[in-house]
C-alpha cells in the first residue's frame, strides 16, 4: 500500500509538472527567439536612420563599424542595386521588402529581418540582418536543463512527502493487523490503539477493541456456564458415593469409592479448567502419556487386555494443556473400553519426529465406523463427542486427527 501511495503521488506529480513545464519551456524558447530577433531589428532600424540621411562613405563606414562589433551581419541593398555592408547575393525576400515593406522571414538555418527604407531618390533600400539558429536558441538549453533539474527536485520532494503520509497511514493498519493475529492466536488482551491513523483507520481500531472485549466475555461466559454444568454433577456424585459407602463388602466399596473420588478430582479439574483464563499452554506429553496409560493399565489387568506400549523418552513439548492431552487419550482410551469387548488388547505409541508428535493408539477390534471423526457421529451407539475432543486438541496446534481402521492417531505439530 505505501508503495502504491507513493506511485499515484508520483503519476500525479509527473503530469502536473508535465503540464506546467512544457508551456513554460516553450515560452523560453520563444522568448530567447523574440529577443534575438528584436535585437537585430533594432540594429537594423538605427541603421535605416542612416540610410535616409548619410551620405555614402558615412554609410559604408557605419555599416562596416557594425558588422565589426554586432552579432548579426548587416547588409544594405540600395535602391540602385549597389549592396554595403556584407557581401550577399539578394535573396527573395529583399525583393519582397523592397516592393511591400518591412518584415521578418524564417529559414532553416535562421531567421532574416527586412527593414525598408522608402522614399529615397535612388528607390527603395533594403537593410538586411541575418540571425543564425544559434543565436535564437541562445540559453534555451541551460534554461530547460535548469526547468528539469526544478522539476525533478519537485518531483522527489514530492515523494519524500507522500512516503511520510504513506507511512503514517500504514503504519497504523500493519498495528491493526498485528492486533487481528495476537487476537486470532488467542491473546484476547492486545488492544489498537484508538489514536493513530486517520478517523477511518482510528473507527477500525476502535471496533476491533469493542469485538476482542466482546470475544473475551463471550468466552467468560462460556467458562462460568461449563463451570456451573459441572458443578451441578456434583449432587449425583454424591449420591453415588454414599451407595459406594453403603455396600456391604469392604472391598467393593473401597473400590467404587476409589472409582468416585477419580471422578470427583476430573470433575473439579475440570470446574477449574473452565475458569482458567488460558494464555501459552504446554506440557510434557511423555509424562501425560505414561500416567494416563499407567492409570488405564490397571483397569486393562480387571479385563484381561493385552496393553502395548511405545512411547519415545521426555520431555516431549507440546502446546497444549496436560489436562486437555489427557482428556483427549482418555477419550480415545474410553473408546476402548466402551465399544470392543473385554480381553480385547490395545497399543499405545508415542513417536517425536521433526516439528511433529504423534500420539496413536490401536485396538484389536474391529475398527471405527467410516464416518467417525465427525462431531456428534460415532457409529457405535455414543455421542461421538470424544473423537471432537481429540480432533480439537490436535488442531489446537495445528496438527489433525486421523482414523484409518482400528488406529487412531493425533498429530500434534511443534515448534518449541
Amino acid at each position: 500500500m505505501r508503495r502504491r501511495l507513493a506511485l499515484l503521488v508520483a503519476a500525479a506529480m509527473a503530469l502536473m509538472l508535465v503540464a506546467f513545464l512544457v508551456p513554460l519551456a516553450l515560452l523560453l524558447r520563444s522568448a530567447a527567439e523574440d529577443r534575438a530577433v528584436a535585437a537585430a531589428t533594432t540594429q537594423a532600424r538605427s541603421l535605416a536612420a542612416l540610410v535616409a540621411t548619410a551620405d555614402a562613405t558615412a554609410l559604408r563606414l557605419t555599416v562596416e563599424q557594425a558588422n565589426v562589433d554586432g552579432a548579426h551581419p548587416v547588409t544594405v541593398f540600395l535602391g540602385d542595386g549597389s549592396v554595403v555592408g556584407a557581401q550577399v547575393a539578394a535573396t527573395p525576400a529583399v525583393r519582397l521588402a523592397a516592393q511591400r515593406g518591412s518584415l521578418s522571414v524564417a529559414h532553416a538555418d535562421g531567421r532574416e529581418v527586412l527593414v525598408a527604407v522608402q522614399g529615397l531618390p535612388g528607390g527603395t533600400a533594403v537593410v538586411r540582418s541575418f540571425v543564425p539558429e544559434q543565436d535564437l536558441r541562445r540559453g534555451v538549453t541551460r534554461s530547460w536543463l535548469i526547468l528539469a533539474a526544478v522539476g525533478l527536485g519537485l518531483l522527489l520532494l514530492g515523494l519524500a512527502v507522500a512516503d511520510r503520509l504513506a507511512v503514517a497511514v500504514v503504519r497504523p493498519i500493519r498495528t491493526l493487523a498485528a492486533v487481528s493475529e495476537g487476537l486470532s492466536a488467542g491473546d484476547l488482551d492486545r488492544r489498537a490503539p484508538a489514536g493513530d491513523g486517520p478517523g477511518e483507520v482510528r473507527a477500525v481500531a476502535a471496533a476491533l477493541n469493542r469485538l476482542a472485549g466482546r470475544i473475551r466475555d463471550l468466552l467468560r461466559q462460556e467458562r462460568e456456564a461449563a463451570a456451573d454444568l459441572s458443578h451441578r454433577m456434583r449432587t449425583p456424585m454424591t449420591a453415588l458415593r454414599l451407595d459406594a459407602e453403603g455396600l456391604a463388602d469392604p472391598a467393593e466399596a473401597a473400590r467404587m469409592l476409589e472409582h468416585v473420588g477419580a471422578l470427583d478430582r476430573a470433575l473439579t479439574a475440570v470446574i477449574e479448567d473452565a475458569r482458567r483464563e488460558r494464555s501459552a499452554p504446554e506440557c510434557d506429553a511423555a509424562a501425560v502419556v505414561a500416567e494416563r496409560v499407567a492409570f488405564w493399565s490397571v483397569l486393562a489387568e480387571d479385563q484381561g487386555r493385552a496393553v502395548r506400549t511405545a512411547l519415545d523418552p521426555g520431555p516431549l513439548p507440546v502446546a497444549v494443556a496436560a489436562a486437555d492431552l489427557a482428556a483427549a487419550l482418555d477419550a480415545l482410551l474410553g473408546n476402548v473400553f466402551a465399544h470392543t469387548d473385554e480381553g480385547v488388547g490395545f497399543a499405545v505409541s508415542l513417536r517425536a519426529g521433526p516439528g511433529r508428535i504423534e500420539l496413536a493408539v490401536e485396538d484389536d477390534g474391529p475398527g471405527f465406523d467410516p464416518a467417525a471423526g465427525e462431531r456428534g457421529v460415532s457409529g457405535g451407539g455414543s455421542t461421538g463427542l470424544g473423537l471432537d475432543i481429540a480432533r480439537r486438541t490436535a488442531e489446537a496446534t495445528g496438527g489433525r486427527l486421523a482414523i484409518a481402521g482400528s488406529r487412531v492417531a493425533l498429530e500434534l505439530l511443534t515448534d518449541l
